[in-house]
């Protein structure tokens, strides 16, 4: 069993950034890859950017390469997402997904007003 928490959402400014945290507990021995996913209002949920958990490689979505890093933090079994160069069309709820395990964590909303 994997639970997976988000953290670091919130208000921000056209312009701004913030920074997103997944923590993962459990039996995490199988978790290859861990994703970021977003929904936003009144829409269907869509890929991010993931990252490979043992060579590290990262895949972004057109829409955020260039503004959005994911990447391994040194402890805590955590996945980072920095979120710069914010826009109003960011606006979601976003999720962290293992997808071999099939984990989805609650939520955090992220709010960039223009």
């Amino acid at each position: 069993q994997v639970q997976l928490v988000e953290s670091g959402g919130g208000l921000v400014q056209a312009g701004g950034s913030l920074r997103l945290s997944c923590a993962a507990s459990g039996s995490t021995l199988r978790v290859n890859t861990v994703a970021w996913y977003r929904q936003p209002p009144g829409n269907k949920r869509e890929l991010v950017a993931s990252i490979s958990v043992g060579g590290g490689r990262t895949y972004y979505a057109d829409s955020v390469k260039g503004r959005f890093t994911i990447s391994r933090e040194n402890a805590g079994n955590t996945v980072a997402l920095q979120m710069n160069s914010l826009k109003p069309e960011d606006t979601a709820v976003y999720y962290c997904h293992v997808p071999v395990i099939g984990a989805w964590g609650q939520g955090t909303q992220v709010t960039v007003s223009s």
